[in-house]
């Protein structure tokens, strides 16, 4: 019970400290400097631009964050370490 309560918390706190970031930041565009420079009289490929590159940055961050999921879960070395309620 002692876990779960644990685990609940520091989720309520990475969803605070996410949507505290999301909610404060400055809208960006997902471009270089470059980029923009070349499209930037033509709003409707900016716009598919913008898109297409946080599209290509979606697979890094899943394949980062999973990495991390599954290294601070099995940190102490395996199966021996997990609890049963």
């Amino acid at each position: 019970m002692k876990v779960r309560l644990r685990t609940v918390n520091v989720f309520l706190v990475i969803t605070a400290l996410v949507a505290a970031v999301l909610f404060t930041v400055a809208p960006v565009e997902a471009q270089c400097a470059m980029c923009r420079a070349s499209v930037q009289n033509n709003a409707a490929f900016v716009r598919g631009l913008n898109l297409g590159v946080l599209i290509l940055l979606t697979p890094p961050v899943a394949i980062f964050c999973s990495i991390f999921i599954v290294a601070y879960r099995y940190r102490k070395g395996g199966k021996d370490d997990v609890i049963d309620e």
